[in-house]
């Protein structure tokens, strides 16, 4: 009889491109979302939260400008039912196709406009990379059916109040705003309707942050040479052709007044872009009228990122502070959150076009960006640990935790072999408790338990005095009834959340 081959053990590793989070990530993460929370329900929005898993008809094109049946998301096809095949389903790939469907749906029972705010993770099936997980969180706000630009001017301003809830001062970032239909109307002048000459147009103004204006007017005209030496085609335009173009991404002034007249003569005659220009003005003005100036929120036709999926209005978030790279060099941090108007969307569930606008932001990122500047990160606040002496009086160590959790301090016993106090410490260190209390049999019959500092006592590890130590001994001795109010105070002079 032939030996059966043994089983291999499964790799204990997360799968590429996914990562598990601990601990202070989770609870940071979760303090932001918090935060963001009550800044959109504060604007009065409503929450939502919708199936992570959609039919992969109602995602439709399944990431923006990309259309790639059946890649870029986690599709797959479920059973048949007799003759008629399974459905096709897919892991959400952002917040924004749901809600399209959810509006759809129940269009009847909701308000017009609907107002609602999204969080919790989505997922990509792209090629990760530092820093790019397949598996990411965002947090998303949008306004469906209404035209107004009093709703695009809302969100804008309710971006800047959320960087700066979350902890990014004003001066570390700003929101910068440009419309697609103004590049619409430069297009028009410029002669160009749907057709490859026009697509080759959009995608070399989508590498204006990355080549600048010169590499712009290379790709435009002739081509150039890229990083590497390769030489890249360009669109064959003329100067005078290409002119336009140049004009629409250089047209940003000293204030928002001469940026908009500079886009006011890039568009000419054209009517779509004169309509793109005053959606700007007006959302500058009504931004102005609630005190967002230039120092929070600009017009800036250098936004071009997502100019082929919105149709309107886009706006972007920037973190302005350098941070220093893998190598340590300093760079920009960049953009955590965009958005726009999307008024198509909707339509392919309704047939009849539904006036929409949103934005979403980078949790993962907006987390990113506060731990380089030191605003967040470290180790957690642990338990309070108490001890296990006697492991045939649980019940007492129990009634411990019990009193402290009632008073709002975390705490948790001892639950591994108590035969080594040494090892019950080296846990408390592990939880990074700021607090142990012991209880032997000796300080049972005294009514008494001991305290032990534990972040004092790091501390005199480190650098306190004798002074200092004397002042304020790492390990003390109370009566049994002052449990929580030595804990507390402990807790109180470290600053330790008690919660």
């Amino acid at each position: 009889m032939a030996k059966q081959k043994k089983q291999p053990r499964p790799k204990a590793q997360a799968p590429k491109g996914f990562r598990d989070y601990f601990g202070a990530e989770v609870d940071e993460r979760k303090i932001m979302l918090d935060q963001i929370a009550a800044v959109y329900h504060r604007y009065g929005f409503d929450a939502l939260e919708s199936s992570a898993v959609e039919t992969v008809e109602a995602l439709g094109k399944f990431l923006p400008d990309v259309d790639r049946p059946n890649e870029g998301v986690f599709a797959w096809q479920e059973d048949s039912e007799g003759d008629k095949p399974g459905d096709w389903l897919a892991l959400r790939y952002d917040l924004t196709a749901p809600l399209a469907r959810v509006y759809a749906q129940y269009r009847n029972d909701l308000p017009m406009p609907y107002r609602r705010y999204a969080m919790g993770p989505v997922w990509r099936n792209e090629k990760p990379g530092p820093g790019r997980f397949r598996q990411f969180y965002q947090c998303d706000a949008d306004t469906v059916g209404s035209g107004s630009m009093a709703a695009d001017a809302e969100i804008c301003a309710m971006l800047a109040d959320t960087l700066e809830t979350v902890g990014i001062p004003r001066g570390d970032y700003i929101v910068r705003v440009n419309n697609r239909k103004v590049l619409n109307g430069v297009l028009e002048v410029m002669g160009l309707d749907e057709g490859a000459t026009r697509d080759a147009v959009l995608r070399t103004i989508d590498k204006f942050d990355k080549v600048g204006e010169a590499g712009v007017r290379q790709l435009l005209g002739k081509g150039r040479l890229d990083a590497s030496g390769a030489y890249i085609d360009g669109v064959g335009l003329s100067d005078a052709q290409a002119e336009p173009v140049i004009a629409f991404l250089t047209s940003k002034g000293e204030g928002a007044q001469q940026t908009l007249a500079n886009l006011r003569a890039a568009v000419g005659d054209s009517q779509v872009g004169a309509e793109g220009v005053q959606e700007l003005e007006t959302i500058a003005d009504l931004l102005a009228a609630q005190g967002y100036g230039p120092d929070r929120i600009e017009v800036d036709p250098s936004v071009v990122r997502g100019l082929g999926y919105y149709t309107g209005p886009v706006f972007e978030a920037e973190l302005t502070f350098e941070i220093l790279d893998e190598k340590g060099r300093p760079r920009q941090f960049g953009s955590v959150a965009g958005g726009g108007r999307y008024d198509d969307l909707v339509k392919r569930f309704t047939g009849q076009a539904v006036p929409a606008t949103g934005v979403s932001i980078g949790v993962d990122r907006l987390l990113a960006a506060l731990r380089a500047k030191g605003r967040v990160g470290g180790a957690a606040n642990g338990p309070v640990v108490v001890t296990v002496m006697d492991r045939d009086r649980l019940a007492d160590y129990q009634a411990m935790v019990g009193e402290l959790r009632a008073a709002g301090i975390r705490a948790e016993v001892y639950l591994g072999n108590p035969k080594n106090f040494g090892n019950q410490l080296k846990y408390a260190d592990k939880r990074n408790a700021p607090v142990a209390v012991i209880e032997g049999g000796d300080e049972k019959d005294r009514g008494v338990i001991q305290i032990k500092d534990l972040v004092l006592g790091a501390k005199i590890a480190e650098s306190a005095t004798l002074e200092e130590w004397k002042a304020r001994p790492s390990q003390f001795e109370c009566a049994r009834g002052d449990l929580v109010r030595e804990v507390q105070k402990i807790l109180e002079a470290g600053n330790a959340p008690q919660g």
